[in-house]
């Protein structure tokens, strides 16, 4: 019996490691990586009666799916549509970051840091600050 409880015990432990990830729970974001999930910093949405919302909303499906391209057409068409978003500028930059265009994603993050004065999440976004700064230092 006591053989038993403890091949139990070591069974128990041992799931609890693999499905909790050695303390952070399935589905969890690491505590540092600044709220991304899978690499990916979450893009934004825009208000619903924003012109820009249809098409944004379909970039941050493609975005979920790691369809960089496919996000960026639709982020574009999110600008175009209301070139005063700054969530649109936000998440065309964010796919533009993923594509390996990190110039263009810049000026796409100070757009978005310069229209969205009173958004939290894209003032103190640390991808953000970052692609600012090299812009700044001309990068």
């Amino acid at each position: 019996m006591t053989r038993f409880l403890r091949l139990v015990s070591s069974t128990a432990l041992m799931a609890c490691f693999v499905m909790g990830g050695m303390g952070m729970g399935i589905g969890t974001v690491a505590a540092d990586s600044g709220g991304e999930k899978n690499g990916a910093v979450p893009a934004l949405m825009t208000t619903a009666d924003s012109k820009a919302h249809a098409a944004n909303n379909e970039g941050i499906e493609h975005y979920n799916q790691e369809h960089w391209d496919v996000a960026v057409g639709h982020f574009q068409k999110a600008v175009e549509a209301d070139p005063n978003s700054a969530e649109a500028h936000y998440n065309l930059a964010l796919a533009l970051d993923k594509s390996d265009k990190h110039k263009e994603a810049a000026m796409e993050f100070k757009k978005a840091q310069d229209l969205g004065k009173d958004n939290p999440d894209i003032q103190n976004s640390k991808i953000l600050l970052g692609h600012v700064k090299m812009l700044e230092g001309g990068m």
